[in-house]
């Protein structure tokens, strides 16, 4: 059954409670769905030693075998999944993803990391390199110099033996089936 009302001015508390239940049943395939669009990462290098895929995998291994948490193993496992879809911003994909599961300082990681990143290669094409320095003295500053010069850009390696997406999936789906710090979904419906 769907809600009835053709406009929310004209809804009652049944029709959201409808949505509700669909909300919640879509929620619960939200590791499958992010799963799904980071394999569509797997095939196309961009002109890479390695394509986006193993990538990411490779970079998240890195990060669980230097001590990283649960939580920003996840991230860095997602850090690039927004470059099928937008690849001049992609860091905003995977920080809109991750942005109700994850700690404030992690997601401004995410968000940051390409021009953090951009530490290794902007003087090829003219730009400041030291971009990041602009940022020092955020709390966050710290974590993503080492994310982006310890895991990230050390992570187009071939050769490396990568942990597989199996391997971390538990782990994703601990960090996503974490309800939202910021209470985002929808309540439970009251009757009014």
């Amino acid at each position: 059954m769907n809600a009835t009302f053709t406009r929310f001015d004209h809804s009652q508390a049944d029709d959201w409670q409808e949505i509700d239940a669909h909300f919640r049943d879509y929620r619960e395939g939200v590791v499958e769905r992010v799963i799904a669009h980071l394999l569509r990462l797997e095939g196309d290098t961009h002109g890479y030693p390695v394509d986006r895929y193993t990538h990411c995998l490779q970079t998240a291994t890195r990060a669980e075998r230097a001590g990283a948490d649960e939580e920003t193993v996840v991230c860095a496992l997602l850090h690039d999944i927004g470059d099928d879809l937008a690849p001049d911003n992609h860091a905003e994909i995977a920080a809109a993803i991750l942005e109700p599961f994850v700690d404030p300082l992690n997601l401004w990681m995410i968000r940051h990391h390409e021009l953090f990143q951009g530490y290794h290669y902007r003087h090829f094409y003219g730009l400041d390199r030291h971009a990041r320095d602009d940022y020092r003295d955020h709390p966050a500053y710290a974590r993503t110099v080492r994310f982006c010069d310890e895991w990230d850009q050390t992570s187009f390696d071939p050769d490396y033996d990568t942990l597989t997406l199996a391997h971390f999936r538990p782990a994703l789906e601990r960090v996503l089936g974490r309800p939202p710090f910021d209470g985002a979904g929808l309540p439970e419906v009251r009757d009014e």
